[in-house]
């Protein structure tokens, strides 16, 4: 009977299901993502229901509230017409003795004048401020019943009538304020309840967007860093947006309420003493709230490139996930980028706005975009398709620091309205790292400063901070996942043992816990050798992807393995058996080798090589390489 249970449910069992097809073989499968909802998604959906629940009785309780209100106004209109009556009997009635007295004295010098209703009123404020002189300080109310009393004294004097209407108009004032107390009761009350009821929503709105911004959109930032390393990325950045356009739904709502009940109560002020007006603090707050969900959904959904050469053209894409539900596109807000340096970066997050107005590390074209609003997706976003970083502006090199371990980011920044012209946001977003280089040959050092910070970095770290070693578990996991991105198969655990090997020069413990310095990743040369330990990954990777993916990805490349244990495997084989190594070298001679005869060609140009290790015909995995010509013949099967 719940359809929120229902639709929990279907999604879970949606969940499931595509778990399974994956399990059976499906990893590649990209259809439905925004149905795959976690349990954790589940969890958020209904907290935002309830949210909504929560939302919509306020806003039932405040128009109750103002009904209360008006309905009070009236009353107290009648209350103080009622004594208006009051007043006037007793200004009529005093005229009438002052005529009596100016017919009797008619003779003598004195003069006397009729009075008013202003006069009338104006005598009890003087009895009001003659009693509030007096020591024993009585209530207003208790002076203002006492005169009344007083002058009520007229009700016993010869015109009955005069006497008889006030004490019936005084008996319905006195009904009209029992009830007026007791609305005044009830509206306090009412008030103090729904203050309760909006600070409660306003922190589980607070504990929610915490769980979005700080988990789930942390967690998709991580994973679109991982994926630069190569790692999978099912992107539920439209799930996240649906949750943030909900939270600013409710943030925005709230926050009128808020606004409504402090209307409500200038119109009407009824403020018990010693309590605190927790509302204006509040909505303080809450604005606070919607300012951080503004600024922290203003994200780089395609990232642009972290190797990036200068004169090169280049693309990214930024969106605002709630701009939609605020309205945003309205008024179409210009989005520009620009490059700054690692200490810049730094300064823009420590004081939100950089040193020098503009300030900037570099001359980026077509650097301005303006974001449009796609109705189907309901997306706002811009995307840059023609920047190119025409110069770079570089610090100064300590040590052995090198041009290519120098990090930059792209700043995008913006600023909109919403809520018609109430609220500004200036929002600004920085790009992953970016490694800046303007020769080719740079490129592989530029990488490994990149795969490093890729793999490595916390959230929340000081830009771009990366640590100087890491355990090798965790190097490892990088380099396979890096090579099965460039290659289409991941590293074995032999092959990392291999690496582990020749990353740690030959000193590798695997029952330790050892860490892999940055130095010993890219800086210092391999033993006997005049290059890096990721310089030769690099170039194998390059090789690999380039000239040997198929090859690779059957399996017919063992690769990773040292000589002397090669030359142990075919010791004991048939003659004629072979396997294919990466070499312990780093030659750009076979790059150009393999465009002119590919390494299938090769294999079957050699004809002392018949098995491949440990007793497959060689035309079995290379013969669907071969380059085809007539009268040769390959053996397909046994």
């Amino acid at each position: 009977g719940n359809p929120m249970q229902l639709f929990t449910y279907v999604r879970q069992c949606l969940a499931t299901e595509m778990r399974l097809v994956q399990a059976a073989g499906g990893e590649n499968l990209t259809g439905l993502p925004n149905l795959m909802i976690s349990n954790a998604g589940a969890e958020v959906l209904h907290k935002i229901d309830v949210l909504r629940g929560r939302t919509q009785n306020t806003a039932e309780d405040l128009r109750r509230m103002e009904q209360e209100q008006e309905a009070f106004a009236l009353q107290y209109h009648e209350c103080t017409k009622i004594n208006d009556d009051i007043l006037n009997i007793i200004v009529e009635y005093t005229n009438q003795k002052i005529c009596s007295a100016r017919l009797k004295l008619s003779a003598e010098s004195a003069a006397f004048f009729e009075t008013s209703l202003e006069e009338i009123k104006a005598l009890l404020v003087l009895y009001i401020l003659a009693g509030a002189l007096k020591d024993n300080h009585l209530a207003t109310k208790t002076m203002f019943d006492t005169t009344f009393s007083h002058l009520q004294q007229i009700s016993s004097q010869p015109n009955a009538q005069a006497g008889t209407n006030i004490q019936k108009l005084q008996r319905q004032k006195e009904l009209l304020e029992q009830v007026l107390n007791q609305k005044v009761a009830g509206l306090m009350q009412l008030r103090l309840a729904l203050g309760e009821k909006l600070k409660e929503t306003f922190q589980l709105l607070t504990q929610l967007q915490t769980h979005v911004l700080d988990e789930e959109l942390i967690r998709w930032k991580r994973e679109q860093q991982l994926a630069g390393n190569g790692a999978n990325f099912n992107s539920n950045l439209n799930t996240i947006q649906e949750w943030c356009e909900s939270l600013a739904e409710l943030i925005w709502l709230n926050r009128q309420q808020i606004k409504e009940v402090e209307r409500l109560k200038q119109k009407l002020a009824l403020d018990p003493p010693g309590v605190a007006d927790v509302l204006p603090q509040l909505l303080a707050e809450i604005t606070q709230l919607l300012s951080t969900l503004v600024t922290s959904t203003f994200i780089i959904e395609k990232q642009p490139p972290q190797v990036m050469k200068t004169n090169t053209r280049f693309t990214a894409t930024v969106r605002l996930l709630v701009g939609g539900k605020l309205n945003v596109h309205m008024t179409p807000p210009q989005v520009k980028v620009t490059i700054i340096s690692e200490s810049q970066a730094n300064m823009l997050l420590k004081n939100d706005k950089l040193g020098k107005s503009g300030e900037c590390s570099g001359e980026i074209l077509n650097n301005t975009g303006t974001m449009e609003y796609q109705q189907a997706t309901r997306q706002l976003s811009v995307s840059f398709r023609n920047m190119q970083l025409k110069k770079i502006k570089r610090a100064e090199k300590k040590g052995t620091e090198s041009v290519m371990d120098e990090k930059f980011s792209l700043l995008f920044q913006s600023q909109f309205s919403v809520g018609g012209g109430e609220l500004m946001f200036q929002v600004w977003t920085l790009s992953l790292p970016v490694v800046v280089i303007v020769h080719g040959n740079q490129e592989p050092h530029a990488w490994a400063t990149v795969t490093w910070d890729n793999a490595f970095s916390e959230p929340g770290r000081v830009p771009f901070a990366v640590p100087d070693k890491v355990a090798w578990g965790k190097v490892a996991e990088a380099l396979s996942l890096k090579f099965r991105s460039a290659t289409g198969r991941p590293l074995t655990d032999e092959n990392l043992r291999f690496l582990a090997e020749k990353g740690f020069r030959g000193n590798y413990n695997e029952s330790s816990n050892s860490v892999l310095s940055w130095a010993q990743f890219c800086k210092e040369p391999l033993s006997e050798r005049n290059f890096t330990f990721w310089e030769w990954f690099y170039a194998i990777m390059k090789l690999t992807r380039e000239h040997l993916r198929g090859p690779w990805v059957d399996g017919a490349i063992m690769g990773f393995v040292r000589k002397k244990q090669a030359e142990e495997l075919l010791a004991s084989c048939t003659c004629g058996t072979f396997l294919l190594r990466f070499s312990d070298i780093c030659s750009p001679l076979l790059q150009k080798d393999f465009a002119i005869r590919s390494l299938a060609d090769r294999v079957a140009d050699l004809n002392h090589l018949v098995y491949l290790y440990p007793d497959i015909s060689k035309d079995l995995p290379f013969g669907k390489y071969y380059t085809p010509f007539p009268g040769r013949k390959i053996l397909l099967s046994h």
